[in-house]
């Protein structure tokens, strides 16, 4: 058997009893700390029962991309472009919504009780959407949907963050990546059947409800953040719960380091506090991140990537898969990385990457290029930018904002860069198609180009390396620099 090793903190006890403690491996805990990290086995499950509300955010953003024109023509608006246009985007307004109250929710009631909140609307909205029978309840099913859209993937965050060993952060929080990448394309090949069997599209939302049941359920047997739990005083649970996410030897330090952090009332936290007090510098960094991270362009991509591949002969059911095999591809790769060149550095080449992506598209749509080199260079940049993104600037933002975010306002920090998220995310969404008539692709993907390049500068300038630091480290030293 393999014990753990420990080192002396203290010359109170004899020789003889530190070699008895280290064979028993007992920690003492005014003795010895473990200088080995904690197994990264125990906190896994919790962590990947909490991705499926990533999972559930993919799969809700595209389910209705390919079965839209089966769900317009049974619900009677078929050709309404503008009714087509509320089926998708509406579940952006209840995102918005949802992640407004998602720091209050998160809270206020704990992040596993959260999660089961979450799950909630998302059953009841795929319900409702499953069983239209009118655009007026399709619109009610996917504004609950999207309440449940915006109360997870902030929650997700804190608490992956929370639970996760240091050394293995990075690593758990590109699962949440994957999963939103694995949730996207599920929905899309759950939709291919919609163009051949008559409602069919019911079908994609009733499969909807069986991941939300089981976030739901899931939570009941996952561990509570100890950081939650310390933040309302319940002292032992916290350390039990420490106890079942990193192993007993390792409590003692674990709470020494909550000790040391800045746990005052998060009730009292208001939003003048988040943008004019002393925390709102990072609250300013993270809000940007999220700015930048959407005025990149990603989701004009993601939204209108099949209008490239059409117009050059592509199906755009091949255009979905290629995008989704980049974005989950360059999710993995993230992972890989995540714990070994820090988010820092990621981020760094990640929107230098789509800047570059974005310069191929420019010269792309370029009239004096060739057609069949601008087909190359149009679909490339586009696969290339995906991928890029999916590096750093996708994952990176979702996980690191936790960890620069003192505890005390850190459900509610998040709660506010999510809501700049997705109001930027609702009117790229809603203006790019005019603007690309206004502008022209190639002064609008210059424009984008020009976002990623300022957001080089800005990370370089602006943003700390969080890889290996515990959250109470972090914490400690950006409050120094201030």
């Amino acid at each position: 058997m393999q014990f753990p090793t420990y080192k002396r903190t203290s010359s109170r006890d004899s020789p003889e009893t530190m070699d008895v403690e280290e064979n028993l491996g007992i920690l003492r805990d005014d003795t010895w700390q473990e200088s080995t990290n904690p197994s990264w086995k125990r906190s896994l499950p919790h962590v990947l029962v909490a991705t499926i509300s990533s999972f559930l955010f993919g799969y809700h953003l595209g389910v209705v991309n390919e079965p839209l024109v089966s769900i317009s023509s049974d619900l009677g608006f078929l050709g309404n472009t503008l009714e087509e246009g509320l089926v998708v985007s509406i579940c952006l307004g209840g995102a918005f919504a949802g992640s407004v109250f998602s720091g209050w929710v998160a809270d206020g009631f704990g992040r596993r009780r959260a999660f089961q909140i979450c799950a909630l609307p998302m059953i009841l909205g795929a319900c409702v959407s499953a069983m239209a029978k009118s655009l007026q309840s399709m619109l009610l099913g996917r504004l609950l949907v999207g309440v449940g859209m915006g109360l997870g993937p902030p929650v997700a965050s804190l608490y992956v963050t929370e639970i996760s060993p240091a050394f293995v952060r990075g690593t758990y929080g590109s699962f949440i990546q994957i999963a939103t990448c694995l949730g996207l394309m599920g929905a899309l090949v759950v939709g291919i059947p919609s163009k051949d069997i008559t409602e069919w599209w019911r079908v994609c939302f009733w499969l909807a409800t069986v991941p939300a049941v089981t976030l739901a359920l899931g939570m009941v047997f996952c561990a509570e953040s100890p950081q939650w739990l310390y933040k309302q005083g319940r002292t032992t649970d916290a350390e039990a719960e420490f106890e079942r996410l990193l192993g007993r030897s390792h409590v003692h330090s674990a709470m020494m380091e909550l000790e040391k952090s800045d746990t005052g009332d998060s009730e009292g936290v208001k939003l003048l506090e988040l943008v004019s007090g002393r925390h709102s510098r990072v609250v300013f960094i993270g809000s940007t991140l999220f700015a930048l991270q959407q005025l990149s362009g990603i989701n004009a991509v993601f939204y209108f990537s099949s209008t490239v591949f059409r117009s050059a002969g592509v199906p755009s059911n091949l255009a979905n898969v290629c995008v989704g095999i980049f974005n989950l591809a360059g999710s993995i790769v993230a992972m890989s990385l995540m714990d070994k060149l820090g988010r820092k550095l990621l981020l760094l080449w990640s929107f230098l990457g789509m800047a570059l992506s974005m310069g191929l598209q420019v010269a792309g749509a370029s009239s004096y290029m060739p057609k069949s080199m601008a087909f190359y260079l149009s679909v490339g940049g586009m696969l290339l930018f995906v991928l890029t993104f999916a590096i750093g600037a996708g994952p990176v933002p979702g996980l690191l904002l936790p960890e620069i975010f003192p505890s005390r306002i850190r459900a509610k920090a998040m709660a506010f860069c999510m809501s700049v998220h997705w109001v930027i995310n609702f009117f790229v969404g809603l203006l790019f198609l005019r603007l690309l008539e206004q502008l022209g692709p190639q002064l609008l993907y210059t424009v984008f180009s020009s976002v990623c390049l300022i957001a080089v500068a800005f990370v370089k300038k602006n943003v700390v390396e969080t890889k290996g630091k515990s959250l109470q480290e972090i914490e400690i030293a950006l409050l120094s620099d201030q």
